[in-house]
Order: C-alpha cells, then structure tokens, then sequence
C-alpha cells in the first residue's frame, strides 16, 4: 500500500512539474544606443532614445513621424552583428537577418510576429490579425519605454554585444535605417 502512495505522490509531483515548465527567454538585455537616419527628415524622420524605468531596467522611447507612402516596391531588410568585446573590429555577421523582401512581406511576418507582440503594449504601431491591408497610415508614431518582452526572438542568444541594422527604401521614397546596439546576458532566474 505504501509503495502505492509512493508511486501515485511521486507521479503527481512529477506531472505538476512538467506543468510548470515553460519555454521562455534565457537571456536579458540592455541597450546602448539607438539611432534612427533619414534621406528626407520630411517624409520620415526619428527621435529615439533609451529611458531608465528602474534599478538595472531600460527601455526604448521614439517618435516616428512618417508621411509618405509605401508601395509594393518598397523593400526592407535587417542584418545583426554580434562582438564578445564589444569594440567595433570585433563584429561578425550572424545568421539573424531579415532578408531583402517587400515591406508588405515583412509586415506579414516578422513585424506581426515580433514587433507587435513587443511594441505593441507601448505604442501606437498598427495592429492587425489577419494579412496587413494597404496603405500603411501615414501619422506620428510614439513609443514610450518599450521593453522587449522577448516574444518571437530565440530562446536562447550567446552572451556578448549585438548591433541591429534595419533598412527601408523605395523608388521615389526616402531611404531610411535604424541602428540599435543591445548587450546581452544570460539570464539568471
């Protein structure tokens, strides 16, 4: 009987283990600089910088203002550079990119799967469920102290300093990029 209970205690506690497992980020992160560069400050133009929001905890605040519009030709994409050291010399390209394609296929991808689900509690960016619907809205976007929740980026990132390069241009449209440089840590609890 008691090697019953044994078993019958040890499986429960066994099931509500394996209930509390969770995929989740393993890695936390600061940034150090962002900057966003514009071809034309009338039709787009960026004012960006890290906030403190508390002890150890920065975030990203930014006003975009855009007022042009995209077309089917407008391409976009993002390369990442990761250094141990984080001196310039030390950047090597990592398989973490974008890849060149339309601003339409970007915004029914990675921008549904990333950029809404990290920027979309702090900012005003165009939500949507189903395929993005033409034309982008032209307005002032704001995004006040966002912190990357981690949702739709990897688990797991090796420790070290990572540069984002973001581009976007069109036939008669601006060109315009962003840079953000993040350090990353393993995450301890």
């Amino acid at each position: 009987m008691d090697f019953l209970r044994y078993s019958f205690v040890s499986i429960l506690f066994g099931v509500l283990l394996i209930n509390e497992i969770k995929a989740a980020r393993k890695w936390e992160y600061e940034p150090l600089s962002v900057a966003g560069i514009s071809s034309d400050d009338s039709l787009i133009s960026f004012d960006m910088k890290i906030v403190r929001i508390s002890r150890g905890e920065y975030g990203i605040s930014a006003t975009v203002v855009w007022n042009y519009d995209t077309t089917e030709e407008t391409m976009v994409e993002a390369v990442v550079y990761r250094s141990s050291s984080g001196d310039e010399r030390d950047y090597m390209l990592l398989p973490f990119s974008i890849p060149k394609q339309s601003f339409y296929d970007y915004l029914n991808t990675y921008y549904k799967n990333v950029i809404m689900k990290n920027f979309g509690p702090c900012s005003n960016v165009p939500q949507f469920e189903d395929k993005f619907q033409p034309p982008w809205p032209k307005q002032t976007y704001n995004a006040e102290k966002c912190v990357f929740s981690g949702e739709g980026l990897p688990e797991i990132i090796l420790p070290g300093f990572y540069k984002i390069i973001f581009n976007c241009s069109g036939p008669n449209q601006p060109s315009w990029a962003f840079v953000a440089i993040l350090k990353m840590r393993n995450k301890i609890f």
